[in-house]
């Protein structure tokens, strides 16, 4: 069952796209990280001098802050705990029956054993399709659930950038720290993951 188990930690991952609204992979950061503003928000003034410039997210900070993405997140993962329980009950009570069979194989005819043995591979088989069956619709689950996640935030961006002026948002992680420094007056963050929490937030109510 190693397939299915290693979904879990593609759930842990999912949003190291999100943020570009340029087709632009590079990343926003400074030598070790950009320095924190106390609100980390554009002022009216900020906001007029961000006119035409290029901003950035800290992806890290969407993907732990934006509770659309967290709810998802924790979707998908009960989902895996669900279909690894449920797998591993079936594999415990197969493993069951070969124990039993092997105990009193010597004393089986040669057609019972051979019955037996069918029969344990069919069960056999069956868990291998569920185990398949699982992964790919649990596979199938999570890129639905982040391209929504994705299209989410990307379809924010256009709207806020134009608001805003801004011609390119980027994005930057501690995994990808292509650019070496930007000045932390360009991030637009928490403004964005306000905003995106307050829509969220709205579309259920």
């Amino acid at each position: 069952m190693n397939t299915i188990f290693s979904i879990v930690s593609k759930v842990s991952f999912g949003l190291l796209l999100v943020g570009t609204i340029a087709s632009c992979n590079q990343g926003a950061k400074t030598t070790n990280e950009p320095a924190k503003n106390d609100s980390n928000t554009v002022s009216k003034e900020s906001q007029g001098s961000n006119k035409d410039k290029i901003v950035y997210l800290n992806s890290d900070s969407l993907s732990e802050k934006y509770q659309y993405f967290k709810d998802i997140k924790s979707k998908l993962e009960n989902k895996v705990k669900k279909a690894q329980t449920d797998l591993q009950s079936k594999s415990t009570a197969f493993q069951r029956e070969v124990a039993e069979y092997q105990k009193n194989a010597a004393t089986m005819s040669a057609p019972d054993r051979q019955a037996t043995e069918q029969k344990l591979a069919r069960k056999q088989d069956e868990l291998a399709r569920l185990d398949q069956t699982a992964s790919s619709s649990i596979a199938k689950d999570e890129s639905e659930e982040f391209n929504n996640v994705y299209n989410k935030i990307t379809e924010f961006l256009k709207k806020h950038a134009a608001e805003n002026g801004y011609k390119l948002v980027l994005t930057y992680s501690k995994s990808n720290p292509t650019v070496l420094y930007a000045d932390p007056s360009l991030e637009i963050t928490n403004e964005v993951i306000k905003q995106l929490n307050e829509e969220y937030k709205s579309s259920n109510k």
